[in-house]
């Protein structure tokens, strides 16, 4: 489905049992059925909202420049237009920015947080090669980047015994805009919410790969240690936990947003 939001076509879907509304943000350079795995497990309990953020998948690629709190914008006008006061946020790298950036510009509408492979800010070394990647991909186009990507979310042992995994998600990179692409991970690259994150009082849920190279375990304590009470759990894998990792990663997300009612 599509709807009209903060100037653009943004796809979306809203399915599932139950009150409360648990909303799924997806990384950089993917979209909403990277979350299949959770949907499943999700629909019996929640209402279960995922969309493809700007600047990918089916939803509208306007030029940049793009912002983390633009992207925040448009998830409070997604929830505006389908009615949703407040809901559960569960972001996956730059979906977890995301989902910080909204919990705290709009504190009243975020009733708990997950947080996967994320971090909170960047050192100048890591902002450094999100340029260097939107340069390619605005020069050389998304094919130099798809296998680097793949590196940093899978295992290798996880690659080689799900191929078909694998070649979904390079399908998926290989179908980007370059130039939504990049200022998408120009936007992220001014990631900077440490300081501000004591701020958020919402039960908070912090998942990491303990072989995620591009937001390493040491990006997720220092969030779970900034937001009071924020739980960590470290699970097999790198930078794509909720499917290299989906039976651990979906018996811990159904009993924390169980918890978070």
């Amino acid at each position: 489905m599509f709807a009209e939001i903060n100037g653009i076509r943004c796809f979306y879907e809203f399915d599932g049992q139950g009150e409360e509304v648990v909303t799924l943000i997806h990384a950089l350079g993917a979209g909403h059925w990277v979350w299949d795995r959770q949907v499943e497990v999700l629909r019996p309990h929640f209402r279960v909202l995922r969309y493809d953020v700007r600047g990918h998948g089916q939803t509208d690629k306007p030029p940049g420049p793009y912002s983390l709190e633009l992207f925040a914008q448009d998830l409070a006008a997604l929830l505006d237009v389908l009615g949703i006061p407040a809901a559960h946020l569960v972001g996956l790298s730059m979906g977890g920015m995301i989902a910080q950036t909204f919990a705290l510009n709009y504190p009243d509408r975020v009733k708990s947080l997950v947080l996967a492979d994320t971090s909170s800010r960047y050192p100048p070394e890591s902002r450094q090669q999100f340029e260097e990647r939107a340069k390619i991909a605005e020069t050389q186009g998304i094919e130099p980047l798809i296998e680097p990507a793949l590196e940093r979310w899978f295992t290798p042992e996880f690659a080689r015994t799900h191929p078909e995994v694998i070649e979904r998600y390079r399908r998926m990179l290989r179908a980007n805009d370059p130039k939504a692409y990049a200022a998408a991970a120009r936007a992220i690259a001014q990631l900077d919410l440490t300081s501000r994150l004591g701020t958020i009082r919402v039960p908070t849920l912090v998942v990491v790969g303990e072989d995620d190279p591009g937001t390493p375990p040491a990006m997720a304590r220092e969030i779970a240690a900034a937001i009071s009470g924020a739980r960590l759990e470290i699970l097999p894998g790198r930078h794509m936990t909720q499917e290299e990792s989906a039976e651990a990663f979906n018996r811990l997300l159904l009993e924390f947003l169980k918890s978070a009612k």
